[in-house]
């Protein structure tokens, strides 16, 4: 039997696992347990268990999982008696944000009015990662209604999951909407969880929990059985500790589903294997641009920081172009908000009305009636502004709607991001993510340094995340994005820089 201890946290496993310690520095999990499973040298079932006590022992200070899957072990056991070298995630645990549908599961988005809605099908993305043979453990927590609910909220609380922690500091935010998933993901609770994002909600938390986080090109991974907020936004994507592990799950979850008309081009525009270009030489020859508007009121800390993530992508061979402007941002900022009402209202009606008859708030104003009507439980620290002012919104058929839309999409993707890429030739864009993670106050709410998550996720590109090392203890992450479809190449990016800097220790749970 091996122990590994941590800081007062023991936990025992009932086989070695060798070469790979939960709690140590980041490194490839998924990869890592899939070879030791190939080499029979432990099964899925001890690394389940593993994961599952993990999980018992923390989720008490982290409130990072909102549920755990009964059928996890069943599985776990299938996959040990019928093993498939063709499955590339045959026996390896994962999580997902409780806004995704798993069959027999409550899809809650974090709250109490969806507590009886239970899935009777799996999200397309579940199916995927299920027939590539990934054991699906439980639910983690989010910020309640993807944090869309008030203007004055604390991200990673839900009136179903309580208030996520960050790992590294349980006094400090995790940054939202998942959460749960960067929380749990950080402290070893399991190798890899699935986050979705609207405007930051995979970024932003990967970033202050000192992991790597893609938001994929919008349509190159389906949204069906997933909680909406915007059909122009939303998307699901990969949290994990490292790029290659990222790459490992974009196989299985990246394709076409005809329930979500916007994957119709993933097939042909998805990467064949996204872990096949993954190269530490990959920065050699491209031109990165400094997105300067996205470097604006940090702290000296976070700026040094950046720079010295800049030095190291020199040092690997990219060239760096200083000052480069992303066309039209504060217009693309502005248009966002009004168009993401019109579309939480709709999606969501929408969304509740196929809800299971158990579901007794059918529609936005019923669940804004039980929040009122629940305000103990569901609005202690904060309202639900946000809601009220998508309930007043009209049909997406309004002139106001259509024309922000359109105008948000073209100056975000063509005339912004496209137009900075190519006034520079470049391959890249980058900034910090955003800043180190700020002290949980319900009467402050949240105290967002800065963001670099806007353009693309208006335009619906991608963007990934990378840790650039920590600050006081605190993670701060380093973004790439570009034009659509180039989820790859900024994987390749990440993996290059992240084989370069130096590597990032684990939280220590000792608070």
């Amino acid at each position: 039997m091996k122990t590994l201890t941590r800081v007062g946290l023991t936990l025992s496993l009932t086989v070695s696992i060798t070469g790979m310690a939960i709690d140590s520095y980041a490194q490839d999990q998924l990869r890592e347990l899939s070879t030791q499973l190939r080499d029979g040298k432990t099964s899925a079932v001890q690394i389940l268990k593993t994961y599952q006590e993990r999980s018992a022992k923390l989720n008490p200070q982290l409130a990072a999982v909102i549920a755990m899957r009964a059928e996890a072990t069943q599985d776990a056991e299938y996959a040990d008696k019928n093993r498939d070298a063709k499955l590339s995630l045959q026996g390896l645990p994962l999580m997902l944000k409780d806004n995704i549908a798993v069959k027999g599961m409550a899809t809650t988005a974090g709250s109490l009015a969806l507590l009886e809605n239970v899935a009777e099908n799996d999200a397309f993305i579940v199916t995927q990662l299920k027939a590539q043979g990934a054991i699906i453990v439980g639910k983690t927590n989010l910020s309640e209604w993807a944090n869309f609910r008030s203007t004055k909220s604390t991200s990673g609380w839900s009136s179903v999951g309580g208030q996520t922690r960050n790992p590294y500091d349980l006094s400090k935010n995790t940054c939202g909407s998942s959460s749960g998933s960067g929380a749990a993901v950080a402290a070893r609770m399991i190798p890899a969880a699935i986050g979705t994002e609207t405007d930051g909600s995979i970024v932003c938390p990967a970033a202050m929990n000192g992991l790597v986080g893609l938001k994929p090109t919008l349509g190159l991974v389906s949204r069906s059985g997933i909680v909406p907020l915007s059909h122009s936004q939303d998307t699901a994507g990969p949290m994990t500790l490292t790029v290659t592990d990222a790459a490992l799950i974009m196989n299985a979850i990246a394709g076409s589903d005809i329930h979500d008309p916007a994957t119709k081009e993933a097939d042909q525009r998805r990467s064949k294997d996204y872990r096949a270009g993954l190269n530490k030489e990959a920065l050699k020859g491209l031109r990165i641009g400094v997105a300067s508007q996205l470097v604006k009121g940090y702290d000296q800390a976070t700026l040094a920081l950046f720079n010295a993530s800049i030095a190291i992508l020199k040092a690997q061979g990219a060239v760096i172009i200083n000052g480069v402007t992303i066309p039209h941002l504060k217009q693309i900022e502005k248009d966002e908000f009004p168009v993401l009402l019109y579309e939480f209202k709709a999606d969501l009606n929408h969304y509740l009305a196929s809800t299971p008859s158990t579901v007794k708030s059918r529609n936005m104003a019923e669940v804004i009636r039980f929040n009122t009507e629940h305000a103990k439980q569901v609005m202690p620290y904060f309202g639900q502004e946000i809601m009220q002012l998508a309930q007043a919104k009209g049909p997406l058929t309004e002139t106001t709607y259509i024309k922000a839309l359109a105008r948000a999409k073209k100056l975000a993707g063509p005339e912004g991001i496209d137009v900075a890429l190519k006034t520079h030739r470049l391959d890249a864009l980058i900034a910090p993510t955003t800043g180190v993670a700020w002290k949980i106050n319900y009467k402050k709410g949240d105290h967002i340094t800065g963001s670099a998550s806007s353009p693309a996720a208006i335009a619906g590109y991608p963007h990934l995340t990378v840790p650039m090392g920590l600050i006081n203890g605190l993670p701060v992450g380093l973004s790439f994005f570009a034009g659509a479809w180039q989820d790859d190449v900024l994987l390749n990016m990440g993996y290059a820089f992240e084989q370069a800097r130096p590597a990032l220790p684990a939280p220590n749970l000792a608070h």
